[in-house]
């Protein structure tokens, strides 16, 4: 099977809380295309209420069994890549995973210890996904299956059989 990388750079921001058990919230806000010139966790902005960071690079990985869920992520209103962080120590993150398949993405986001947050996909790399959808996907057709039918009464007869057994010490 044919995988393809895309490296993307992640954008997080630690924003400041106003209620009384934390002062502030890391979340992952945006993905750039490519690899920027820019050393991991150099501050890109700040202001009264938010800093943003450049927390690093990740591999995007594209794999072809997972094409119809790259397809729905496209089809979407708003087209994202799932990001997740991991606390490496106290204050210190790290990214976990990047993933453009929507449902692996929802998966991450109920386990426990990571932070996960959808961030809208760049179009160059809506493209990218795009071209590797069109690349290897293959329309499956859904076949509805037939049950059978249950005979009662041979339920009947194997319960009853099954019910003694159990019932002698």
């Amino acid at each position: 099977m044919s995988t393809q990388l895309i490296l993307v750079g992640v954008v997080v921001a630690k924003r400041k809380l106003k209620g009384p058990w934390a002062s502030h919230a890391w979340l992952p806000v945006a993905v750039l295309p490519g690899q920027p010139g820019t050393a991991p966790w150099t501050r890109l902005s700040a202001s009264e209420d938010e800093e943003t960071f450049y927390a690093g690079s990740y591999e995007v990985e594209l794999h072809p069994a997972e094409t119809a869920h790259y397809g729905d992520n496209l089809a979407a209103a708003q087209p994202s890549l799932w990001v997740a962080l991991r606390e490496t120590a106290p204050e210190t993150y790290a990214v976990a995973t990047v993933t453009a398949d929507p449902y692996e993405g929802e998966s991450l986001a109920e386990g426990i210890g990571e932070i996960v947050e959808a961030v809208p996909m760049p179009p160059e790399i809506q493209a990218e996904v795009g071209a590797f959808y069109r690349a290897f996907h293959v329309e499956r057709v859904f076949h509805k299956r037939k049950r059978d039918r249950a005979d009662p009464e041979a339920l009947a007869r194997q319960g009853a059989g099954a019910r003694r057994r159990t019932e002698e010490p």
